[in-house]
């Protein structure tokens, strides 16, 4: 799984994670006056403790006490990773800004100034040139937002927290293995907070996985000004994650009235005649491209536009599995083709339910009968088909799609 998805955990959340982030020493952020020494006390016999686990792994003694050298408990690490877990955004504001005229202009200028990279990359690994843009684009705005936060002291504190113990420990010991192996050194180490690190945001166990020496230089340097070995760590992800060339991602397509709402669902793939016989048609009347099995994704409800998805929509959700990361990947690319905006509107009048709502939705519907399979406030599948089985219940449009007015209805 890629670094923001796997990372920050959220729902809408896939912009820029580094963005306008504050540098930091290779030896990390001393304690603030805030944070109590017993985090700190804590901290240090973790460290002690993970030392021999780290070693294990095949770091050698030498590295890690280079890379570990001065290491402290970041207490602003937690803050924001406990600020995005909770984050919330409309998808529309999130598309807004996922595909603006500014980036897409952007985006259109580094490919005619990189044509020939670009041509190279696709040729190689069978990606299009518009795609690796557009991840590029959706993740540090073409390199300009790379991040400059020592990696080391962020992922040992993660790893301490707990929250998500497990998974950051596995990205620290890979850490240390990209600088046992001498790829990069604990200085150069750099990224977001979080991990994420490079032009197109890898974590350290994606990079072993994927990373490419495509200058070859001897280097899968994904941190430096040029974004050639970038670019093609990300189609070598794309490419074994099952991307096709010439098939979309996706495409907005009309429904008809009547439409039975209870056949959408991204994991509810039928063949391209059926979705043909059930009328669904491309915004100017036409058939939709036939491109195998594919599935209708309503990520705004009934209310907002539709689509019909195919392989490649999960070749990027592989990389994020957030849908508005992956539509908003899919749109931008579109865009740097020459592709046009959506044709319906967004429901922006809507307002998203905050975490305590969403939960207190899970808790309602599941003592109506409606099994949500637990209340964390995330609107998952079980989730969708409780909201839609509810909703069919009580002779409304069951599209899934959780409102205000649906909680309202769940109140009373």
């Amino acid at each position: 799984m890629h670094p923001l998805a796997s990372i920050l955990a959220v729902t809408t959340l896939a912009l820029a994670a580094c963005a306008g982030q504050a540098e930091t020493t290779a030896g990390g952020a001393m304690p603030s006056s805030a944070q109590s020494a017993a985090s700190e006390a804590g901290f240090q016999r973790w460290l002690a403790a993970f030392r021999p686990r780290a070693l294990a792994a095949g770091v050698s003694a030498k590295t890690f006490a280079e890379a570990t050298a001065g290491l402290h408990f970041d207490a602003d690490v937690i803050r924001r990773d406990r600020n995005q877990s909770e984050f919330a955004q409309p998808i529309w504001d999130y598309l807004d800004t996922a595909a603006s005229a500014t980036r897409v202009k952007t985006g259109q200028s580094e490919l005619a100034e990189r044509k020939k990279l670009f041509a190279a990359l696709e040729a190689r690994y069978g990606v299009e040139a518009e795609v690796l843009a557009a991840v590029w684009g959706m993740e540090t705005n073409f390199g300009r937002q790379r991040g400059g936060n020592a990696i080391i002291p962020s992922l040992a504190t993660l790893a301490y927290d707990g929250r998500r113990g497990e998974f950051f420990e596995k990205q620290l010991i890979a850490a240390l293995q990209i600088i046992e192996a001498r790829e990069v050194d604990a200085a150069h180490l750099v990224g977001s907070w979080a991990g994420a690190m490079g032009h197109t945001q890898f974590i350290p166990t994606s990079y072993l996985a994927y990373a490419e020496d495509f200058t070859g230089d001897g280097k899968r340097d994904i941190w430096s000004d040029n974004p050639a070995d970038a670019l093609a760590s990300t189609a070598a992800y794309l490419a074994r994650s099952g991307w096709v060339k010439g098939q979309p991602w996706g495409v907005e397509v009309i429904l008809p009235e009547g439409f039975d709402y209870a056949a959408t669902g991204k994991m509810r793939k039928r063949a391209h005649a059926d979705w043909v016989a059930m009328g669904v048609r491309l915004p100017s009347g036409a058939l939709p491209p036939d491109h195998g099995l594919a599935s209708v994704l309503l990520p705004a409800g009934a209310r907002g536009p539709a689509f019909l998805i195919y392989g490649n929509f999960f070749a990027i959700a592989a990389y994020n599995t957030a849908d508005s990361y992956v539509i908003g990947t899919g749109h931008l690319a579109d865009r740097l083709a020459g592709g046009a905006g959506f044709h319906a509107d967004w429901p922006r009048g809507t307002r998203l339910l905050g975490l305590a709502e969403r939960v207190e939705l899970q808790r309602r519907l599941t003592a109506a009968g409606f099994d949500t399979k637990g209340a964390d406030g995330k609107i998952g599948p079980n989730t969708t088909a409780a909201i839609a089985a509810f909703q069919r219940a009580r002779g409304l449009l069951a599209d899934g799609y959780a409102t205000e007015d649906l909680l309202a209805a769940l109140r009373k």
